[in-house]
């Protein structure tokens, strides 16, 4: 998603200029393609798929919405398994029209993780409760903290459901860390994200995200907590950012390695 103006073979060819050996894929560009011959391209370009981006969606109360939300996750699970992924990331979907519960949307998460955690372990994969700024809370994520992604995690087998740290939502919360370390402590960090908080947010909020190095978050102190909680997976960059997407993609690419270098393992 940082380089979305590039297609699937421009990302394989980009990557490989870049020294990139590992890509996050989301969902839409990979239907776009047919996820088939996007697994295809992937193996043949040496990129190895560390996440698939997104499931969830799960808060829905009327029953033909829920039915139709956990067949899309039950898809999105194969598509995973066929990119030959092991991480599938949840986003777990805002409040619905009309509705001001939280704990109840919450719970009709918990309740489709049920079932999607078996499913997903069926097909080697594994579910990533993603926790959302809590500006994101109404529309796009009920989950806004770590504490509340691992209380949902924690009733599932550690290898069906688990979560992802990213820095771009956690950064402002100084629970966050003891939180990492309770999520390394069982086993639950599932995926490593990082994207910087720069102000002012842009109009909506979503595209938002700062590329690495420009904004408030120190990014060597948040590899620091889930290397210290015992992750030793792939650490991802992923922007949602206008002004990126306007740029050269090949460009953004290689900056976003620097930068990564930089800021991250220097």
């Amino acid at each position: 998603m940082t380089v979305k103006q590039l297609s699937l073979p421009e990302l394989s060819v980009a990557c490989r200029e870049s020294g990139v050996s590992q890509v996050g894929l989301w969902r839409e560009p990979v239907q776009a393609y047919g996820v088939e011959a996007a697994a295809g391209l992937m193996r043949d370009a040496g990129l190895a798929v560390t996440t698939l981006c997104r499931g969830g969606f799960l808060t829905a109360i009327d029953p033909a919405a829920r039915a139709a939300a956990l067949a899309d996750n039950r898809r999105a699970v194969e598509e995973a398994a066929t990119l030959g992924t092991d991480t599938l990331v949840l986003v777990c979907g805002g409040l619905p029209a009309g509705s001001r519960d939280l704990h109840g949307a919450r719970e009709r998460v918990a309740d489709a993780l049920a079932g999607l955690g078996p499913y997903a372990e069926s097909h080697g994969v594994r579910l990533a409760i993603e926790a959302l700024h809590p500006m994101y809370a109404s529309d796009r994520c009920v989950v806004s903290t770590l504490a509340q992604a691992l209380d949902l995690a924690e009733r599932f087998p550690a290898h069906q459901v688990g979560v992802t740290v990213d820095t771009y939502h956690i950064w402002w919360d100084d629970t966050a860390p003891e939180q990492i370390a309770r999520a390394g402590a069982g086993g639950r960090i599932h995926t490593f994200q990082l994207a910087d908080w720069t102000t002012p947010l842009p109009a909506g909020v979503l595209n938002g995200r700062g590329q690495i190095g420009d904004g408030a978050i120190d990014m060597r102190e948040w590899k620091g907590y889930v290397e210290a909680a015992g992750y030793t997976g792939p650490i991802e960059v992923e922007l949602f950012n206008d002004d990126l997407w306007a740029r050269d993609g090949r460009e953004v690419l290689a900056e976003t390695a620097a930068r990564f270098v930089a800021h991250v393992i220097r």
